[in-house]
């Protein structure tokens, strides 16, 4: 029977800790590495849904994508979101370990995953990470051209439904056919010279002063079209890899995934 510290071990060789971000928090967050661990679960975030859901399942351990201190906290009383969950994993017995960017940057992370989905051809990393053959992002090219809102309309099918749907800056009938793309929130790589070169970029989370230039840009030929989906969306895709992955690093461990929406938004109203 694998132990905590086994399967972050496990962890660690899938997706190195070395990989992560200066900023990420990743790792083990909750839980004693001597513990026993018969049942993993996998989803994107560390929320009171998908803690009930790992609970309800008896999973010993949930492996989420995105750290649940993130930011620095003062205080995990029960009342506060962090504390919740923390409480409901401990009163449970049930672990915790995050894998965000080192998860993102290695050749079968989250963009990787994404650009997959599209069948990009010749895909490469937009950034180069701090361990070889790792980076941010993917840069390829669609297997032939396409308009713009077939594009939206093709991420719209290999998503899964969001409120916020699929939103798009650019002409519809637009040819694209060079796709740079990054999971989760992208606006960082906007003046990167791989996606100012593009014909269009998707990634979520765009805010508006940051899109609103990069559209006049693209209004003014210097710059990609852009395609804003669900940050949660863009990285659920990630979690059925994992889970392969980890099947194959600890093959007595039980893994599953979670189907929960954990996007925040509920419903849209369309004006």
């Amino acid at each position: 029977m694998s132990s905590l510290a086994a399967v972050s071990a496990a962890v660690e060789r899938l997706w190195p800790l070395a990989g992560a971000e200066s900023w990420d928090s990743p790792g083990l967050v909750l839980g004693d590495p001597e513990q026993p661990v018969r049942h993993v679960h996998l989803a994107v975030d560390a929320v009171l849904d998908t803690v009930d859901e790992a609970v309800a399942l008896g999973a010993d351990l949930l492996l989420t994508h995105h750290p649940l201190l993130f930011r620095g906290v003062t205080t995990l009383a029960g009342d506060t979101t962090k504390g919740a969950v923390v409480a409901r994993l401990q009163q449970a017995g049930c672990a915790l370990i995050a894998a965000h960017t080192n998860a993102d940057v290695v050749p079968t992370g989250t963009s990787r995953v994404l650009a997959h989905q599209l069948g990009l051809v010749d895909p490469s990393a937009i950034t180069e990470g701090s361990l070889p053959g790792t980076g941010l992002g993917v840069v390829g090219r669609l297997p032939r051209p396409t308009s713009l809102v077939a594009l939206a309309r093709q991420l719209g099918d290999v998503l899964p439904p969001t409120a916020s749907g699929v939103r798009v800056a650019g002409e519809a009938d637009r040819v694209v056919e060079t796709v740079a793309l990054c999971a989760g929130a992208g606006d960082s790589l906007l003046d990167h010279p791989a996606v100012r070169a593009a014909d269009v970029y998707v990634t979520s989370d765009l805010r508006h002063h940051p899109a609103s230039d990069a559209r006049d840009l693209m209004r003014l030929g210097h710059g990609p079209a852009l395609v804003d989906v669900s940050h949660w969306a863009s990285e659920w895709l990630w979690l059925d890899t994992a889970a392969e992955q980890l099947r194959r690093e600890i093959d007595d461990v039980e893994v599953t995934l979670s189907d929960l929406r954990t996007d925040p938004w509920d419903f849209a109203v369309v004006q």
